[in-house]
């Protein structure tokens, strides 16, 4: 079987193809050497390299022409969105590993809480900025919540944490007080000043063991040697504070929750727990996409709540 005779000018079809294009947009060798900053010979090997190859002719010369065989249209036809394709090709590549801010979405993880009380003001900014982005949120807390960040299942989370594993990130953005709250009524309601030896007395209602309030709650009960009881376990501030107010028993929550409308009494607690952050939690070493960065930029200075009792204060 006889060999079919291949010659490539330097081994590059995609040059020669290029070099192919331009002559033909061009019409001429000289401009087309210009536009690609090669010399008029190395653009005629390419040329030729092209033609030896697929055994055509591609121009005939006209004067200071050059014009397309019929062959030659044709080819022109199936290699120009090629090479078009392949010289756009770095453009598209850093657009879509950036991202766009006028599409895409945003995976956010959050507790009942976050979704509550902070993500709607700071989803309603990012909103008015990036309408074309969508936002979906992840109702998940504690592990569940860390296993969609490490799992990349989620863009980050919002939410408040007292212990840091090692490959997690958080940056606080809002801090609140912790404050006890009663049933209106309650035996402790006049006084201004409370202990802890106080309270114990009454069964407290909180969330989940699992979940950051009722360990810290633990943490400073056992730390000042004050016995308490749990005479209730139940997610979400808005249950316990329903429950409270049915006189089921106390609660430490964060202030973030309280509003005017409650049937509660509320007392600061800071002089014994801890004031209360919410952030943002991420993977460590993660490259957020656009959209999430978009987010995180939206949300600075964004204020959280109107409720007279705490101010939310920013801590940037």
């Amino acid at each position: 079987m006889e060999k079919t005779q291949r010659f490539y000018y330097k081994g590059n079809p995609l040059k020669q193809l290029r070099a192919f294009c331009t002559v033909a947009r061009t019409g001429k060798m000289t401009e087309a050497a210009d536009e690609l900053f090669l010399s008029q010979s190395a653009v005629s090997l390419q040329i030729k390299a092209l033609e030896t190859s697929l055994d055509v002719v591609l121009f005939e010369r006209r004067g200071p022409h050059t014009q397309l065989t019929p062959e030659g249209r044709k080819l022109l036809d199936m290699a120009r969105p090629l090479v078009e394709s392949i010289d756009s090709l770095p453009t598209r590549f850093a657009k879509e590993i950036s991202g766009s801010t006028e599409s895409g979405e945003v995976v956010i993880a959050a507790g009942e809480s976050t979704i509550i009380y902070i993500l709607p003001r700071l989803v309603s900014r990012f909103r008015e900025r990036y309408p074309g982005i969508h936002v979906q949120m992840r109702n998940v807390t504690g592990r569940d919540g860390l296993a969609m960040i490490r799992d990349d299942a989620v863009d980050f989370a919002i939410g408040s944490m007292l212990d840091v594993p090692s490959d997690i990130g958080y940056t606080p953005m809002y801090t609140f007080d912790p404050a006890l709250i009663m049933p209106e009524g309650h035996e402790l309601a006049d006084r201004e000043e409370l202990t802890l030896e106080d309270i114990a007395p009454y069964g407290l209602i909180l969330p989940p063991r699992r979940l950051t309030t009722w360990r810290m709650v633990d943490r400073v009960f056992q730390q000042h040697r004050v016995p308490f009881n749990v005479v209730l376990e139940v997610g979400g501030w808005e249950v316990i504070k329903r429950y409270v107010e049915a006189g089921f028993g106390l609660s430490i929550v964060t202030s973030i929750c309280l509003r005017e409308e409650d049937r509660l009494v509320a007392r600061n607690m800071s002089h014994y727990f801890p004031r209360r952050s919410y952030g943002v939690v991420t993977r460590r070493g993660r490259h957020l996409p656009m959209p999430a960065r978009a987010f995180l930029s939206s949300i600075q200075d964004v204020p959280i709540s109107d409720s007279p009792w705490h101010t939310g204060e920013s801590t940037r």
